[in-house]
């Protein structure tokens, strides 16, 4: 019978001997940061780090040149640790990725010192593009999580939190084209991309207070013309929706197209359309693995508040969730006040307390591991869950 006190013990010990490299790596990613699908030397150092641990590791997962996946052990519980790594541009690690990705290796390291004694598989599965495309959805897509059955991250933010769902979100570029003419001296002749843009915004803007709670549209224009003197013959903008459900995410976006498209009807320009990477969906957070991870940051001192019932932004471990077992808590550290995604909040992302949020992290997400493999009740209901998935390959993910 496997003595459950020396297994976290164990797991936590081997994470506080992994401090240094681990840290490091945060560090390293932080100071080093590459925007989605540019994450080579992340990934080199993280595949170059689980290599080192004895983990078996293949680079380019999935067909993604950055995606990294580092297995240990040969149990028939397969727990997976999600690594995020990709930055903003212009502002660097702003979201805290090197802290997130950081926390999942540290936490498979500290897993894999019991993996044979509990029956466990240890995954690390570095995951890039979140802030983009949505690497996890095309992993998903390659079969790289076709036999997890849990998966966790933590991530960066001011705050200690659990429970919290996300807003699903999906992402598209739209470009008009129109007829240049000469802005003087016969405008008449041209067909005006601009003014096709200009129509749709503000019919986006009109259809805001018409949206259900929890509908967000934002977006920026990416080419508005190439000189004041010619009537613009091209426009583009990439926009992006938010809805509190992958239902509600097809129900805003077909009325937000129907502004871009009124657009098109006004002016005489082509409207065209195509989806930028994947729709992310909403979180749903496991509940017996939310207790689990709530009391083991308890015990290592923090203080977690949970968040039941309301939304985060948008992540693609939302996709993850609604097939498989999750969690994405938040692990805090003073960060200034600062919110992510700005300059601010990346200037504390390798202090003294971010790397404590790192260690801290890493410790409690392998925590839950033990407790998963230990309990005979979560253990039946994690691998009944994979079977089921095997007998059944849909799920709801994907573009909508």
């Amino acid at each position: 019978m496997t003595d459950i006190p020396t297994a976290r013990k164990t797991v936590t010990g081997a994470v506080r001997n992994w401090r240094e490299p681990v840290v490091a790596l945060s560090h390293a990613l932080h100071d080093d940061p590459e925007t989605a699908l540019q994450e080579h030397r992340a990934a080199a150092r993280i595949a170059d780090l689980m290599e080192s641990a004895g983990f078996t590791v293949t680079r380019g997962a999935g067909d993604l040149p950055t995606a990294v996946l580092a297995t240990y052990g040969t149990g028939d519980l397969v727990m997976a640790f999600c690594a995020e790594y990709d930055a903003l541009p212009g502002i660097g690690h702003a979201c805290g990725h090197n802290v997130n990705g950081a926390a999942s290796v540290g936490a498979a390291l500290g897993l894999a010192a019991v993996a044979d004694e509990l029956g466990v598989t240890v995954k690390l599965i570095g995951t890039p593009a979140e802030e983009d495309i949505g690497g996890k959805v095309l992993l998903m897509d390659a079969g790289i999580f076709d036999d997890v059955a849990a998966a966790m991250m933590v991530h960066a933010a001011p705050d200690d939190t659990v429970g919290a769902s996300s807003l699903a979100i999906g992402a598209w570029d739209l470009a008009y084209r129109g007829r240049p003419s000469h802005a003087a001296l016969a405008p008449w002749e041209g067909v005006n991309a601009l003014d096709a843009m200009t129509v749709a915004q503000t019919a986006v803007g009109l259809l805001r207070q018409q949206l259900r709670p929890g509908v967000v549209v934002h977006g920026i224009v990416t080419d508005g013309g190439q000189a004041v003197n010619v009537i613009p013959a091209r426009t583009a903008a990439r926009y992006e929706v938010r809805a509190r459900t992958v239902e509600q995410l097809a129900e805003a976006w077909h009325r937000v197209r129907a502004c871009f498209e009124a657009g098109a009807h006004a002016t005489g320009a082509e409207l065209e359309v195509s989806a930028h990477g994947r729709d992310f969906a909403d979180l749903r957070q496991d509940e017996e693995m939310t207790r689990s991870y709530a009391r083991a940051a308890a015990e290592l001192g923090r203080t977690v508040t949970s968040l039941h019932g309301e939304t985060m932004a948008s992540t693609d471990m939302g996709n993850v969730s609604q097939r498989i077992p999750s969690i994405h808590p938040t692990v805090g550290y003073d960060t200034g006040g600062a919110k992510q995604h700005t300059p601010e909040f990346t200037a504390h992302g390798k202090t003294p307390g971010a790397d404590l949020a790192v260690l801290d992290g890493a410790t409690a997400l392998a925590l839950v591991g033990v407790d998963l493999a230990t309990s005979g009740v979560q253990r039946a209901r994690l691998l009944d869950g994979v079977r089921k998935r095997r007998a059944n390959a849909s799920w709801p993910g994907g573009r909508i």
